[in-house]
C-alpha cells in the first residue's frame, strides 16, 4: 500500500503576524513603508514611468524609488515593463495583488488625512501634559 502525496507533504502554517518569524511581517512593512504607500497609490490611477512616479511622489530620492518599485516588484505587487527601445523606457504597473494592497494602504492614508487635525491637537495635548509635570 502506497503513501498518499497528501501525507508527505507538510501543511503549510497558519500566517500569524504577532510571531516575529512569519513572512507576513516583511509583506506588511513593504507596503506600509512610507514610499511602499505612496507608490502603490500613484500606480493605482494606471501605469506609470520611474520619471512620472518621482514627480508624483513628493520627496522620494531616486535610490528609494528604485529600491522601493524593486522591493514591490519582487512581492509581486508591480509589474514592470522594460520596452527596448532608445532611450530605454521603463513603465511600472500594478498587478492584482498590488491593486488589492494598493486600495488597503491607500484608504489608510486617506483616513490619516482626514485625521491629521485631531493627531496633531493630540500630540500638543500631549506635550503640554508633559511639560506641567
Amino acid at each position: 500500500m502506497g503513501v498518499s502525496d497528501e501525507s508527505t507533504v507538510s501543511p503549510t502554517p497558519a500566517a500569524d503576524v504577532n510571531v516575529a518569524s512569519c513572512p507576513s511581517r516583511l509583506i506588511l512593512e513593504h507596503v506600509t513603508s512610507r514610499w511602499g504607500v505612496l507608490v502603490l497609490a500613484a500606480l493605482t490611477d494606471g501605469t506609470r514611468r520611474f520619471s512620472e512616479l518621482r514627480r508624483t511622489i513628493g520627496g522620494v530620492s531616486e535610490k528609494m524609488l528604485a529600491q522601493t518599485l524593486q522591493t514591490l516588484e519582487r512581492d509581486g505587487f508591480v509589474h514592470r515593463l522594460a520596452h527596448p527601445v532608445i532611450p530605454p523606457r521603463v513603465d511600472y504597473s500594478l498587478t492584482p495583488i498590488g491593486e488589492e494592497a494598493a486600495r488597503q494602504v491607500w484608504s489608510l492614508a486617506r483616513w490619516a488625512e482626514s485625521h491629521v487635525t485631531d493627531v496633531m491637537a493630540a500630540q500638543d495635548a500631549y506635550e503640554k501634559a508633559k511639560q506641567d509635570r
